[in-house]
């Protein structure tokens, strides 16, 4: 309940000096418009008096009035020269801020083309070149790699024929030589057996 009566409170004290902040300056804009240099001539005009076609002015009055319009000019000035100091600033952070786009643009695009680029062997290449060299090698490897292994099952294969007709041939061979063995000593046998004929005779 405090907590709610404190919060009205203070949103109440908010709005009253709210309020009192917006009359201050609506009474500070109706000084400077009675104070104006327009409004001091309409001034000066009523309450001076008129002689024939003349308006005579009092000359203290008058000198007021100048010491008025000088102030006003100077404060004019002042306020001139401010206002080209503001705005020679504001230029200056303009031709700044200028500069620092072109420069946050251009490291946004040295940054863009590293983010699309790989470094190959000291050469910079778009992914897209990078990716399609890539998998031409990997594609090349691959048929490299089924070439190899076609070659190498079929001279595998051609070894294993090789290797079979060698066999077949060892075993020929074999055969061969027991029968030239057989024949041999078949053939000593009966040289020996003509020998000992003609012994024998």
């Amino acid at each position: 309940m405090k907590i709610k009566l404190i919060t009205i409170f203070s949103i109440l004290l908010s709005f009253v000096s709210f309020a009192q902040e917006e009359t201050k300056e609506e009474t500070k804009e109706e000084i400077q418009d009675s104070n104006s240099v327009e409004n001091q001539f309409d001034k000066i005009y009523r309450i001076s008096t008129t002689y024939q076609t003349y308006k005579v002015i009092d000359k203290d009055k008058f000198i007021q009035l100048k010491k008025n319009i000088l102030d006003s000019l100077k404060v004019a000035k002042n306020l001139i020269i401010e206002k080209e100091r503001l705005l020679k600033i504001e230029r200056d952070n303009i031709k700044k801020t200028k500069d620092l786009l072109a420069k946050t643009q251009l490291d946004l695009e040295t940054a863009n083309k590293k983010e699309n680029s790989i470094s190959l062997l000291g050469t910079q290449l778009e992914k897209k070149t990078y990716n399609i060299l890539l998998w031409s090698i990997i594609v090349l490897s691959l048929l490299a790699l089924f070439y190899f292994i076609y070659k190498f099952s079929k001279s595998n294969v051609l070894t294993r024929e090789a290797q079979n007709n060698l066999l077949e041939i060892e075993q020929e061979f074999e055969q061969h030589r027991k029968k030239s063995i057989e024949r041999e000593q078949k053939l000593r046998r009966q040289l020996q057996d003509e020998i000992n004929k003609l012994r024998n005779s």
